[in-house]
């Protein structure tokens, strides 16, 4: 190993990407947002073992079985029936634990169970058993604000990945070739990036039922050309540069140059704006479901949530939940991206 190379987790990294590791680290703010972001992804994936009406494990007659993973029937619990067990049921539950016991969530609800023995008519207020009270179809605020995180995160990545593969290989292929091609693509960006995008999906959303994989197929219609323009002009620039003439004078093919030489070079801007883009994405999800153009009834939605809470202005639980859930995700994400962009600005000193 060279005196100037480093390692991280073992792995060699070059001395340019551990200077930016290191600026990235000392922004603090959006070094912890990006752990703190983290932490609540990785537990809302396990949204089920959080939140769920099932329990996490049982042991009955000297036997254990893991309700929230498989299901089981009634009768292996000594009930009568062959269907599902329904483990709210108290004969059900008076069932397992005279011969065994059982292991709950943390939270005894799913984003679509409806409880039936509250206090108070829905929406009722937070409660021991309903930490942020419930809406009103009489279902836990928090286990739909678990399950609403984490399809609203996925959603904004999988946006972000797939729209930003698009759009960074529209904009290689313009600005690396130029000509007739460029000319023509651009004018075609420019009226398609013209277009009132909320209402066409509206529109669309309102001719086809909507759901997860339809909701992500409009949105890409319309999100890819976010890089194209960042990506074509970085190209643009870098195919003019000696190394570029270099191998083209050594023979290298086309599409060796550009994307194992110019596209890289062109990726450093591009970088700075995925955070960007990834909330954008969830701010368009959450305001289709608040308009009721998005995810389909009962999905746990951020924006439905919001919705609720205006509908519902005596029940504010609804809308500050909603609120600072959505606000705390978009501000992490900001603070991500101002580090991002702070450790590729090679006119920044790291403290």
């Amino acid at each position: 190993m060279q005196p100037s190379d480093h390692r991280l987790l073992g792995v060699s990294i070059r001395p340019i990407t551990h200077r930016r590791l290191l600026k990235f680290r000392a922004n603090r703010r959006g070094h912890w947002s990006l752990w703190l972001f983290l932490a609540l992804f990785l537990a809302s994936l396990g949204a089920e073992m959080l939140a769920n009406d099932r329990p996490l494990l049982i042991r009955y007659d000297d036997a254990f079985f893991t309700p929230f993973m498989t299901v089981y029937a009634e009768t292996e619990f000594g009930g009568d029936f062959p269907t599902e067990a329904d483990y709210t049921d108290p004969e059900v539950v008076d069932l397992i634990e005279s011969k065994g016991w059982i292991i709950w969530p943390l939270i005894p609800y799913k984003y679509d169970t409806h409880i039936t023995d509250l206090d108070q008519p829905a929406p009722s207020p937070p409660s021991v058993r309903n930490w942020l009270g419930t809406d009103d179809q009489a279902r836990d605020v928090v286990a739909r604000m678990i399950y609403g995180f984490r399809i609203s995160v996925l959603f904004g990545l999988t946006l972000t990945i797939i729209s930003s593969a698009v759009g960074i290989t529209i904009g290689t292929l313009q600005g690396f070739f130029g000509g007739l091609g460029d000319l023509l693509g651009q004018r075609l960006i420019e009226i398609w990036g013209g277009m009132p995008v909320l209402f066409m999906l509206i529109i669309l959303a309102s001719i086809v039922e909507p759901n997860f994989s339809w909701l992500l197929g409009l949105l890409l219609l319309f999100s890819w050309t976010a890089l194209v323009g960042l990506v074509r002009a970085e190209v643009l620039r870098a195919r003019s540069l000696e190394y570029v003439k270099a191998a083209r004078a050594l023979g290298v093919s086309n599409w060796v140059i550009m994307f194992r030489h110019v596209l890289p070079n062109a990726m450093v801007a591009t970088l700075t704006f995925l955070p960007f883009i990834t909330s954008g994405a969830l701010i368009t999800l959450t305001s289709l479901d608040f308009l009721g153009f998005g995810l389909p009834p009962g999905s746990p939605s951020l924006g439905e949530l919001l919705k609720q809470g205006k509908d519902n202005l005596q029940a504010p639980w609804l809308g500050i939940t909603g609120f600072v859930i959505i606000s705390v995700m978009l501000t992490l994400l900001v603070f991500v991206g101002e580090a991002v962009r702070d450790a590729f600005d090679p006119r920044k000193v790291r403290g």
